[in-house]
């Protein structure tokens, strides 16, 4: 089981800022969350950057019991001056 960590957008449309769901790779997590969390997080989740610890990462990375996927939305923002 990995952590997976939920930022702006992506923790919004999933209710949730940090979970621990069951996967071998980063994809198994993404789909489990996918499953878990519904469409909401599933129209989300192509926009975003995915993370393994820290790191970018692919969806066949293989995941330790010590992982953390983080899934970033884009984000936008700054002042107008």
């Amino acid at each position: 089981m990995a952590v997976l960590r939920l930022f702006a957008a992506a923790r919004t449309a999933a209710g949730a800022a940090r979970d621990v769901l069951p996967g071998d790779t980063v994809a198994d997590v993404l789909d489990a969350a996918v499953e878990r969390y519904g469409p909401e997080f599933a129209a989300v989740l192509p926009t975003c950057a995915i993370w393994l610890n820290g790191e970018p990462a692919v969806a066949t990375a293989a995941l330790g019991p010590d992982d953390e996927v983080g899934v970033l939305p884009p984000v936008s923002g700054g002042c107008a001056r």
